[in-house]
């Protein structure tokens, strides 16, 4: 049974930078299309951004126009993990940010689409 464990959140000033961690146990991070989702208080669930494999060890990317050039995905398969690298943070990026994964090669915007879903960790951007 594959579970995505995300870690890293907290309380950061606006400009700050964090890195939350999803961890992959059950099953091989580095075989699946990884994406980072968000969730807001009062608003729907919004795609953040995907990796998605493309050969070897080769992933391509993709973002949200809200998060481009701030956020960066990266992994590292040695740990089974994802990382969603933030910096630049602004008070709108306050949310519980979500981790999923899906062993299929597409990768699709809406967290619905991924067989395996994380429970989340709250970041909280304020002064």
């Amino acid at each position: 049974q594959v579970q995505l464990i995300e870690s890293g959140g907290g309380l950061v000033q606006p400009g700050d930078s964090l890195s939350l961690s999803c961890v992959v146990s059950g099953g091989t991070s580095g075989k699946y299309v990884m994406a980072w989702f968000r969730q807001a208080p009062g608003k729907e669930r919004e795609f953040v951004g995907t990796s998605t494999r493309i050969g070897g060890n080769v992933y391509s990317t993709n973002y949200a126009d809200s998060v481009k050039g701030r956020f960066t995905i990266a992994r590292n398969n040695a740990k089974n993990t994802v990382y969603l690298e933030m910096s630049s943070l602004k008070v709108e990026d306050t949310a519980v940010y979500y981790c999923a994964a899906d062993p299929a090669s597409i990768a699709p915007q809406n967290f619905g689409g991924y067989t395996w879903r994380g429970q989340g960790t709250q970041v909280t951007v304020s002064s």
